[in-house]
């Protein structure tokens, strides 16, 4: 059934530097500028800004387009997608850079800097000791054309430099912070081509999203200051910019921007943790921006209904892993058994625990799953609550004195004499059985029932006994019982 659109067909893309992982943030605004493309019909395109050659890697694109494709949030157009504004890595796009920047030269918005790196640093050194501003100090801006292009034809190295205008403002108008004015004395002259041929980031960027037909920049408020420059640009080659919306910052509990120190930042991290995509893309959504004063727990289909800029707020969005974490187990718990159990599975492979052709194997784990759907708040949890179902585990250090002295040993001994000789091997009869058993011995079912649970999946805490023992069978209970009284400490 197609979605009805609500705007027209918007065409957006998120442009990730390939310079290391996929930061929860990146991912934000990811998902933000999906949903809106999502909303309207129109494009997301996936575009990589990999003009740092000195730390862009392969490995990084791979990791990234990794983490986005787990969150679901698939690309029309881009890398591996193709489509008509091919390529879509700005390291394949240098020749449209060098145009718009000799176009600008032509028409005198820019201008050849001589200055060396090394100048350029003692200057800003200078300044910085006398208390001055350590921006550019336009020296160059007054060469003569002529003499320019006579230092240029002696081989002299330069860069290419936007001519900022010295009066008046640029004004930006933001989609969430409403206009956001710069003086324009106080923009520098920045550099549109370095001294090597490589573009800088605002003038890529701004040929990109021409070229691409980009209709909305959607990005963190941290790209904010480069807005006026990018304007700027815009205005010099008498194109049409695109919709503007920065994002808020996202800061840790302690109101500092977020960083390791608030713990994993990676998305990498959360997929291999075992946070559900659905939950990571639902709190993703709530870092800035809220369906209504209440609802919490949103599918896919309601973040894409629901989206709008508008409700998108400026203030700081706090990262709340406790609050991931609750949403996550809420997700787990909505899962059906043989959905849990396949989400599942990839975790029990990682520890050798299943293979994917054990069809035995997965049956057990899908009957397990609504032992553990309530205790485990991460997929991850469930190897250690069911690593017992799959291989004989060691008995854990804190759960040793439940097989030791004599009470313990008396109730697995008669445990095992009794389950051998029971009739049906289901929980309900299990449990009729071990209740009776205890009671009889003048024990309390709660205290006496831990030599069992511990001889059997070797933790003082497990999913619930009984239906545990069902699933592992009467042989294997009843060996790892009698290994427990032969070898107390082992299974």
């Amino acid at each position: 059934m197609s979605r009805k659109k609500e705007v027209s067909a918007l065409r957006l893309r998120f442009a990730p530097s390939p310079t290391g992982y996929l930061h929860v943030g990146g991912a934000r605004t990811a998902l933000y500028n999906w949903l809106l493309a999502r909303q309207s019909g129109g494009s997301f395109i996936l575009r990589i800004e990999d003009t740092d050659l000195s730390r862009s890697t392969e490995e990084a694109i791979q990791a990234i387009v990794t983490d986005l494709r787990w969150l679901g949030l698939d690309w029309d157009e881009g890398p591996d997608a193709g489509g008509a504004h091919w390529p879509y890595r700005q390291t394949g796009r240098y020749a449209l850079y060098r145009d718009a920047a000799l176009r600008l030269l032509r028409g005198g918005h820019a201008y050849r800097c001589f200055c060396s790196p090394e100048e350029l640093k003692e200057r800003r050194e200078a300044a910085l000791r006398e208390g001055r501003s350590p921006t550019y100090d336009r020296r160059c801006r007054s060469i003569p054309e002529e003499e320019a292009r006579r230092m240029e034809a002696e081989g002299k190295p330069y860069a290419l430099r936007f001519r900022v205008p010295e009066e008046g403002e640029t004004v930006v108008k933001d989609l969430i912070r409403g206009e956001v004015t710069f003086r324009n004395r106080e923009i520098e002259d920045f550099v549109l081509l370095r001294n090597d041929g490589t573009p800088t980031y605002n003038l890529a960027v701004v040929v990109d999203d021409l070229d691409m037909e980009i209709t909305h920049v959607v990005r963190g408020d941290d790209h904010l200051s480069n807005t006026p420059k990018q304007l700027l640009i815009y205005r010099a080659l008498e194109k049409e910019p695109p919709a503007f919306a920065h994002l808020p910052m996202i800061v840790g509990r302690d109101g500092k921007p977020l960083s390791k120190r608030h713990g994993d930042v990676a998305v990498g991290y959360y997929r291999e943790a075992g946070f559900l995509p659905q939950a990571m893309v639902n709190f993703l959504a709530l870092l800035g921006w809220s369906l209504d004063d209440s609802t919490t727990i949103m599918d896919r289909e309601t973040l894409i209904s629901g989206f709008s800029l508008q409700r998108v707020t400026s203030k700081p969005a706090v990262w709340d892993p406790d609050k991931l974490l609750w949403m996550n187990s809420q997700y787990i718990m909505s899962m059906g058994d043989q959905e849990l159990a396949e989400a599942v599975k990839p975790f029990l492979a990682r520890e050798g625990l299943l293979s994917g052709d054990d069809a035995e194997a997965m049956e057990r784990l899908r009957r397990a799953s609504p032992l553990i759907r309530e205790r485990i708040k991460v997929l991850a949890d469930a190897v250690p609550l069911l690593a017992f179902l799959f291989r004989e585990v060691p008995v854990a250090e804190d759960a040793r004195e439940f097989l030791e002295g004599e009470e313990n040993r008396a109730v697995l001994r008669e445990a095992g004499k009794r389950l051998l000789e029971l009739e049906s091997f289901t929980a309900g009869e299990i449990e009729s059985l071990l209740r009776r058993t205890v009671e009889e011995m003048g024990l309390k079912p709660r205290k006496a029932l831990q030599p069992i649970r511990v001889a059997v999946t070797g933790s003082k805490v497990s999913p619930p006994l009984f239906e545990s023992m069902e699933l592992l069978g009467r042989e294997k209970c009843l060996q790892r019982i009698a290994r427990a009284l032969d070898r107390p400490g082992t299974l």
